[in-house]
């Protein structure tokens, strides 16, 4: 059963595929209602988890499961091919966001 908020947003652990902990990790990073991560995307998101928690990325299920709450499905439904090139993008997107600091040497 999805919970509304006051707002008519529906709460992040009551979507699809997003359980307490990774509706507590949308949280801090920033992103606290489902519109917001329908505005942002499933890939933005797990670049902002990804920042928060570098020692632990998002997977390749954690990925596709943001992209299954923002379409209202099980991630598993999504078809492989679109989740293959979901990760590639992530992939593409999060080498970008590399903090300098981190970055392997030139």
């Amino acid at each position: 059963m999805m919970m509304k908020t006051s707002d008519g947003n529906t709460d992040l652990a009551s979507l699809p595929n997003i359980g307490l902990e990774t509706a507590r990790l949308l949280k801090a990073a920033g992103i606290r209602s489902s519109k917001e991560l329908r505005k942002m995307g499933a890939i933005a998101a797990a670049v902002r988890i990804r920042a928060i928690r570098p020692s632990d990325p998002p997977c390749r299920s954690m990925l596709a499961g943001l992209e299954g709450a923002i379409r209202g499905i099980r991630w598993h439904t999504i078809p492989k091919e679109e989740r293959e090139a979901l990760w590639e993008e992530y992939q593409t997107r999060a080498s970008r966001n590399v903090r300098p600091e981190i970055q392997a040497p030139l």
